[in-house]
């Protein structure tokens, strides 16, 4: 017809975009889901000595030892205690960001994410320093006489928990003021003037509507507090074994590489169960939220 205007077609915009992502795809196929099926091909070896023969040894041999079974528990909830340390004094820290000046909240965040600039070596000796038994915990707990003898805090769960939990709080925290900051002011106060106070505005609004930003950065400061082998090994010490230790052991210590591999793909799995476990509960939530 004449006089019609022609619309372009989409389909060499698409080819060009896919186009684009082939670098990455095969840079992410090459160096991720490659030495992934490795690693899941070596599980499957009947043999240390890796001759060809296949079968569900090496998982048996983790499943049906309670001490395997054990140092996989105490590593999944020493993830989830220093998750929750995080969550605890990182949301209000990130609630306390999104209120102040915009000078005042760029000295926050820089205080925030200074732990991620520094090498995790040092920052893991400089709490040996301070964690020791005669260090600046115990020297004030002593001072101002709260115990009559240094606390082990060293070498113990609870160090490990508190380390862990000073290191990652930045990635609990940044998602949390991301959250916190695409809140309407308006909700709040709007319930404010329907006569809710400051508590139950907080727990009926901006609660529920940060879950999203709670999920993610619970996800973050989980995968990374679980896996956190310097830390773990440092800290912890030689009187407690947590997985990446272990699968350490395995591969370099006791060069039982198909093991190491079994232990490493468990590993995996169970902490990607959790995962999709608070990915589902947060699609359940913003269901009943917004559906």
């Amino acid at each position: 017809m004449a006089g019609a205007v022609s619309t372009p077609s989409r389909a060499p915009t698409l080819s060009k975009d896919w186009a684009l992502a082939l670098p990455l795809a095969a840079f992410f196929a090459l160096f991720f889901i490659a030495p992934l099926g490795l690693l899941v091909s070596i599980s499957f070896q009947a043999e240390r000595q890796m001759t060809g023969a296949l079968g569900l040894g090496q998982y048996a041999a983790f499943l049906t030892d309670a001490l395997n079974l054990a140092v996989l528990r105490d590593t999944l909830l020493v993830g989830a205690k220093a998750t929750a340390l995080c969550l605890l004094f990182g949301y209000p820290l990130a609630w306390l960001c999104t209120r102040v000046s915009a000078r005042w909240q760029a000295a926050l965040i820089f205080l925030v994410v200074l732990p991620i600039v520094t090498s995790v070596v040092v920052r893991t000796f400089a709490w040996i320093v301070i964690l020791g038994r005669n260090g600046i915990v115990n020297e004030a707990i002593l001072a101002l006489g709260l115990s009559a003898q240094p606390l082990r805090l060293l070498f113990s769960e609870t160090g490990v928990v508190i380390v862990l939990a000073q290191v990652q709080m930045p990635l609990m925290v940044l998602p949390l003021i991301t959250t916190l900051q695409r809140i309407d002011p308006n909700l709040e106060s709007a319930s404010q003037a329907l006569g809710a106070g400051a508590w139950r505005t907080f727990f009926k609004v901006t609660l529920p509507l940060s879950l999203p930003g709670i999920i993610a950065g619970t996800i973050l400061t989980y995968t990374a507090c679980v896996t956190a082998f310097v830390t773990q090994s440092l800290i912890g010490g030689s009187r407690l074994l947590y997985m990446p230790m272990l699968i350490f052991q395995q591969a370099m210590d006791l060069q039982n590489w198909p093991f190491a591999a079994a232990v490493s793909v468990i590993f995996m799995a169970s902490v990607l169960l959790i995962v999709a476990m608070l990915v589902a509960l947060s699609r359940s939530r913003a269901a009943r939220l917004y559906g």
